[in-house]
Order: C-alpha cells, then sequence, then structure tokens
C-alpha cells in the first residue's frame, strides 16, 4: 500500500479504485496489500532500479496483466472488476523520444482496432480534465457504442518526469 500512498503524494486528483486484503490467515496484516495495483508505481520502482545513466534508456517494457479496480458501475462484456489489460511502460532521454512513443503507440492501437479488430475509431487527445492524473499528455481510440455513448478503446499516456522524480529515476 505504501506505493499507492507515494503515487497519491505526487499526482493531483489520484483517487484509487481498489481492493485491499487487511486479514492473512486469520492476522491483520502490517500493512495492508493492494489487488492488483496501478503498473505505474511498481514500473517505475524497478526503473529506478535499471536505469543508471542515459545510456540506459530507452527502457521499453509490455506487459499483459489481470486488473482489479473497485468501480461503483460496471457493464458486462464491457468492464468488469477485473480485466486483462495490456500495458507499455517506457523511459527516454528527452521530452521529444516520450512524446513520439506516446504517439507511436495510439497508432499502433488505432491499426490494430481498425484493421485487425474491424473496429472504426476515432483517434484524439483527451482534455486535462479527461487526461490520467499526472501525466503530460493522454491520447484515445474512441469506439462508438449502439446507444451513441463514446466507448474509450485504448488509451496511450505521456507521463513526462512526474513518476521518474517521485521514484528517483
Amino acid at each position: 500500500y505504501s506505493f499507492i500512498a507515494k503515487e497519491a503524494d505526487h499526482v493531483e486528483g489520484f483517487a484509487p479504485e481498489l481492493a485491499l486484503v487487511t486479514k492473512g490467515g486469520g492476522k491483520d496484516l502490517e500493512e495492508p496489500l493492494v489487488v492488483r495495483p496501478t503498473s505505474e508505481t511498481i514500473v517505475n520502482h524497478m526503473f529506478s532500479q535499471w536505469v543508471q545513466s542515459y545510456r540506459d534508456l530507452p527502457l521499453l517494457v509490455n506487459q499483459w496483466a489481470n486488473v482489479c479496480r473497485w468501480e461503483m458501475r460496471t457493464r458486462p462484456f464491457v468492464r468488469t472488476l477485473e480485466f486483462l489489460w495490456q500495458e507499455g511502460h517506457t523511459a527516454h532521454a528527452t521530452a521529444e523520444e516520450a512524446e513520439a512513443e506516446t504517439v507511436q503507440m495510439i497508432n499502433v492501437y488505432h491499426e490494430f482496432a481498425e484493421q485487425v479488430a474491424a473496429m472504426p475509431v476515432v483517434v484524439g487527445r483527451k482534455s486535462k480534465l479527461e487526461s490520467f492524473a499526472g501525466a503530460v499528455a493522454t491520447y484515445t481510440i474512441e469506439a462508438m457504442m449502439l446507444d451513441c455513448k463514446a466507448l474509450q478503446a485504448g488509451t496511450s499516456h505521456n507521463l513526462g518526469q512526474n513518476f521518474a522524480k517521485a521514484f528517483g529515476t
């Protein structure tokens, strides 16, 4: 849980939707455990161990994991409390390289959605209010549902140096 507290300390608007485990084996735990916490905290902790100089950059990590979110409204077949999630985490020497990677990945998602999944989407940039908490920029692909509501079908976030600074990378 201390990783989540560290994230909340430096990200304005951070509001975790998490499930906490407070007991194990019939005993109270010293520190609550988060069921599949956000990856940014764990990954950036590891980046701080792996990146010692600019020569270690760029660092590109891809992961697939089941994610749990404690959400008030779930939607069957769209988003439940647990779902499979793909994430890429990167570290770059310059802001320009980070932005280029962010844009490249939203374009990969766009191409996959339309060319492989046959799902038409609109590519765009989220407003500051809608962006991932702490992100410099959030890009999205949105699909239209039958009820004429947009469904966020993929995102790519440029997190700048926010997490790097918090974790001493």
